[in-house]
């Protein structure tokens, strides 16, 4: 059972993870999607019960609140500022920005999660896959992506 006295410690630890997996996910929205979760961290660890690691559980509380999260037509909105964003950033970070909000809601979880470097075998703690279908999901996903970036000029 962990105590709430320790909670500024798991925020500082896994903040900037969990910004980034639901900025993935979500886009602009990531980080309203990134403070719900901390509060659902906050309002629920004094129930934690250690039956997986606390980055697990944390990182869980995100993928559901992710796959809740109602879905606005995100590439309308991306690809309305994409020309002037290519300018303004590293094109590739924008298309890759861009081709992972076009993907299937779990396939987004997954590729974000692989991203922050996390193990296959905790992707598949969090999803509820097994280890196998996230190394088989993330390979086609990589492909996905890779033939996405070829369709446009890079190889």
């Amino acid at each position: 059972m962990a105590s709430i006295d320790c909670f500024e410690e798991i925020y500082s630890l896994y903040w900037q993870k969990v910004y980034r997996l639901c900025r993935g996910y979500a886009g602009e929205d990531g980080k309203d999607l990134a403070q719900e979760t901390f509060l659902a961290v906050y309002e629920n660890l004094p129930r934690f019960r250690g039956e997986a690691s606390i980055g697990t559980w944390i990182f869980r509380i995100a993928a559901n609140l992710c796959l809740k999260h109602v879905k606005k037509p995100v590439y309308a909105s991306l690809v309305g500022d994409y020309q002037e964003e290519v300018r303004s950033e590293d094109e590739k970070v924008v298309l890759l920005h861009r081709f992972i909000q076009e993907l299937k809601e779990v396939d987004r979880l997954i590729i974000s999660m692989e991203l922050e470097a996390l193990p296959q075998a905790e992707i598949a703690r969090i999803t509820g896959l097994s280890e196998g279908n996230v190394r088989v999901r993330v390979h086609r996903i990589k492909d996905i992506l890779n033939q996405k970036f070829r369709q446009h000029g890079f190889e």
